[in-house]
């Protein structure tokens, strides 16, 4: 159970940086235009990419030698470092939506969510890549738990923000808090930084 919460909350630090991907969900939500399709393709794609990540790395972590192992925990670290890095600089920023976006078909808002979702190179980046390579050292059924709880916590927040965002619009464009939002991803994922980098030491 604990790495399902581990998971959950590492992918929900993830998930939670706003993104042009996040943005149009909200976009859609505030507009009351195809909310479900929108976020069911968001989910199922972090599903298929989370699960895709943990068994590439779970397959391949057997032809790893030590020193491929240690390029990859390398450049985890940096990743964590560049991602930590672009939070501090958008604690002051604020996200703002443009509430005037004319109705689209259902055709199109599936076209533009894969397009947001597929095109979109931070989602590789935190799903294959991220989750893949920081579940590597566990055991197959521990990978599991641990995607699950990653896929979990994205079915929720797209759901959550697709659903809500019209409740939401009042509050998004608070720079205090987007501050308390970035300042928890920065905390989590800079200990998430310190275990990998004691890992590598190691």
């Amino acid at each position: 159970m604990e790495f399902a919460l581990l998971g959950f909350f590492t992918g929900l630090s993830l998930i939670l940086a706003i993104g042009a991907q996040n943005v149009f969900v909200i976009e859609q939500g505030l507009k009351k235009q195809h909310i479900f399709l929108v976020c069911f393709i968001c989910s199922i794609s972090d599903f298929i990419l989370i699960f895709l990540g943990i068994f590439l790395f779970h397959y391949f972590t057997q032809y790893f030698t030590v020193t491929v192992e240690l390029i990859f925990n390398i450049l985890l670290i940096i990743f964590l470092i560049h991602f930590i890095y672009s939070k501090l600089k958008s604690l002051n920023s604020i996200v703002r939506f443009n509430d005037t976006i004319p109705k689209i078909s259902k055709l199109n808002v599936f076209i533009k969510t894969l397009g947001f979702t597929y095109l979109n190179p931070h989602v590789y980046s935190d799903t294959v890549f991220f989750l893949g390579n920081f579940s590597k050292s566990f055991i197959l059924n521990q990978k599991i738990l641990f995607g699950i709880g990653a896929s979990i916590a994205s079915l929720l927040f797209f759901f959550t923000i697709g659903y809500s965002s019209k409740y939401l619009s009042q509050y998004v464009q608070s720079l205090k808090v987007w501050k308390t939002i970035n300042i928890f991803i920065i905390s989590f994922m800079s200990l998430i930084t310190i275990f990998v980098i004691m890992d590598t030491v190691n």
